[in-house]
């Protein structure tokens, strides 16, 4: 066996290595009704808790989720309670748990509608007078946020949760060192008590378009 042979076979081993690596992880939903099940204790069993002061994950998209629990496993993201159900999960099973939440729908909440007015200024808008820019820029429109970029979907979670984070958010203390969340710090730093509850009431009641049903040709 020849010098070069060798070099040649470690070359592509080591090719395929790295492109084994760079595959992305794409979750099973039907795998990740059983891993899920933990879950359900504290988020519901189809992602939509009884209590407030969880997050719905019904609707979240594979990749949040999956990124997030990353990061509270790697201690970036602290979460105390998290860390005794996610210490063993692998990648495969964080994108597995994601994807079933992600076939899930999030049950609609309502706005209070002393608040839609506000909520939605800035929401839509944002506030050009404190630097903060328009949630739906990143959120989307309809709140089903952005998949690809890691964004995650608003619409339709409870505004207690929401209010917290944000109010979390201003006082410095990120989800994690993630980007995401610093952006977040800093969008925001500039938001008074009442325009925080005027987002969060916004959000909950903010409700993904349906899709349009195609006529059926006669």
């Amino acid at each position: 066996m020849s010098f070069r042979y060798v070099i040649g076979m470690a070359i592509l081993l080591g090719a395929g290595m790295a492109q084994a690596a760079d595959k992305p992880v794409v979750g099973d939903a039907t795998a990740g009704a059983a891993k899920a099940a933990t879950c359900g204790a504290c988020h519901g069993a189809d992602g939509n808790p009884a209590s407030s002061q969880y997050p719905k994950l019904a609707g979240q998209n594979e990749n949040y989720i999956a990124r997030q629990i990353q990061l509270m496993k790697s201690g970036k993201r602290q979460n105390a309670v998290m860390m005794g159900f996610i210490a063993s999960l692998s990648d495969q099973d964080m994108h597995d748990i994601g994807a079933y939440y992600a076939s899930k729908a999030s049950l609609p909440g309502v706005a209070d509608t002393k608040l839609v007015e506000q909520g939605q200024s800035y929401y839509r808008g944002g506030d050009a007078a404190d630097r903060v820019p328009a949630c739906m820029a990143c959120h989307g429109p309809d709140g089903r946020g952005n998949p690809g970029a890691m964004y995650p979907q608003l619409a339709g979670q409870y505004a207690d949760y929401t209010s917290a984070k944000l109010k979390a958010f201003r006082g410095g203390q990120g989800f994690s060192d993630d980007e995401h969340a610093k952006i977040m710090t800093a969008v925001a730093k500039p938001l008074t008590d009442a325009d925080i509850a005027a987002l969060a009431s916004y959000i909950e009641g903010l409700h993904a378009a349906a899709p349009k049903t195609a006529e059926v040709a006669k």
